[in-house]
């Protein structure tokens, strides 16, 4: 069985006055579920009526629960989602949150220890916090994960040189978009980078196996072990743009873990992000066009 786990918040996007359970951690073990794969998520919860919700959605997505902590003063995260022309969310997020409370104690960091997860995942908006960011590196030293994935997710200003560098040692697998590409170019080499430099530059400094760069409609680059590959896009009408980063996380993270190569891997996570930008919320239903392509992807299916 392939084990992942995902690290981070749970928060709930109200867009356009509805509320639908998200945050990228959550996203990407919901979908990772969607493609077959085991999937848990570490995380902290409120004790009031979105944490409830949120674990009955854990149960009903099919995510594992045994990593989540209860926070009894702090709430379950909301975030209002504002989307401008073209389905481009901005974000409103609250300070003081139960993912802000993670904790890492020696029970948690054995069992993480004892699992030996194919991947775990992270990004850079839980580690605003020095409780849980001191919590992910203690993790981050005991994994025996064989793919450590870093999907740098920048959010506001919740991010600094110094998170970004730490979080890269251990990295594996790293994540970006087309925009992020231009903000850690300057932060880290102080000057604009094209893609192919950037991705270039940044696995030489780091030694990062394979570093991702997703492009919107344009699809994705990616670079693993020297080689550097484009991969082009899915066309779709967008209804917003929410999520459909972390399906692509989820299917290219799928494909890995399976033993697949690394275009193998880039064609069903274009296709998965392509199909939930053209569909509202994060976590849309998976239609049967896209149920079919999964189960091709599977060992033994179809």
């Amino acid at each position: 069985m392939i084990k992942v786990l995902s690290f981070g918040a749970i928060v709930w996007d109200i867009i356009e006055g509805t509320p639908y359970i998200g945050g990228a951690p959550f996203n990407l073990a919901a979908h990772l579920a969607k493609c077959g794969i085991a999937s848990s998520m570490l995380t902290r919860l409120g004790q009031d009526e979105y944490g409830q919700r949120s674990l009955t959605e854990m149960k009903r997505l099919d995510v594992d629960r045994s990593y989540v902590q209860i926070d009894p003063d702090r709430p379950t995260p909301t975030v209002v989602v504002t989307l401008s022309e073209g389905g481009q969310p901005h974000y409103d997020i609250q300070d003081n949150v139960s993912y802000d409370f993670i904790k890492a104690d020696k029970g948690l960091l054995h069992a993480v220890q004892r699992e030996k997860f194919a991947a775990f995942c992270f990004g850079t908006l839980e580690q605003r916090s020095q409780t849980t960011r001191e919590s992910l590196h203690k993790i981050l030293k005991q994994l025996t994960a064989l793919h450590v994935f870093f999907d740098v997710n920048l959010r506001l200003d919740y991010y600094s040189r110094e998170i970004i560098t730490a979080s890269l040692g251990p990295t594996t697998i790293l994540k970006v978009n087309d925009d992020e590409v231009r903000v850690l170019a300057e932060l880290l080499f102080g000057r604009s980078l094209s893609q192919h430099e950037f991705s270039n530059r940044i696995r030489d400094k780091f030694e990062i196996a394979t570093v991702l760069v997703t492009r919107g409609s344009r699809g994705c680059l990616v670079m693993s072990e020297g080689v550097l590959a484009e991969f082009p896009g899915v066309p779709v009408k967008v209804a917003d743009t929410v999520g459909a980063g972390d399906a692509f996380s989820a299917g290219f993270l799928a494909e890995l873990c399976r033993g697949k190569s690394c275009q193998e891997a880039a064609e069903l996570a274009n296709r998965l992000g392509a199909f939930v930008a053209s569909k509202p919320g994060a976590i849309p239903e998976y239609s049967d066009e896209i149920k079919k392509t999964i189960l091709r992807h599977e060992p033994g299916r179809l």
